[in-house]
């Protein structure tokens, strides 16, 4: 539980900070590291950075997920979009939604193509969440 406030924070703070225009990120720019529970995407001229730390998900990630390439973009990038507005609609909703679950909304602008990377880590995440803490944000959820 402690985890996904850091995951949610990070999200918050990594999506709030973005100044970016509304083009593609260049692929070749992107640098992805992963340290133990921390998995890292940035694009330091680009000005974007997202940090996913929770227990498990790299390991998850590596041994659970579907490979890079297995969705289009496109997909991603739609169900992504679906996720957030899940995910911020329990943010509003601390009664009903376990506050310790989805702390902060998360501002995930569908107009602006985050590239492939960023897309599929945030819905790999997404998938682990929902698996991990049996929370289903949006219609069919893989369990992998």
């Amino acid at each position: 539980m402690k985890n996904s406030y850091y995951i949610i924070i990070v999200f918050i703070c990594v999506f709030l900070s973005c100044t970016t225009s509304k083009t593609a990120f260049p692929s070749t720019e992107k640098s992805v590291a992963a340290q133990g529970d921390t998995v890292r995407i940035a694009n330091d001229e680009l000005e974007y950075e997202v940090i996913i730390i929770d227990s498990g998900f790299n390991s998850w990630l590596n041994s659970r997920a579907f490979q890079r390439g297995y969705h289009s973009q496109a997909f991603l990038a739609a169900k992504n979009q679906l996720y957030v507005m899940e995910w911020n609609s329990r943010v509003m909703q601390p009664q009903r939604y376990d506050p310790n679950l989805y702390e902060m909304t998360i501002n995930y602008d569908p107009t602006i193509n985050y590239g492939y990377e960023v897309n599929y880590l945030i819905y790999n995440y997404m998938i682990y969440f929902q698996n991990t803490y049996n929370q289903i944000l949006f219609g069919f959820v893989p369990i992998r």
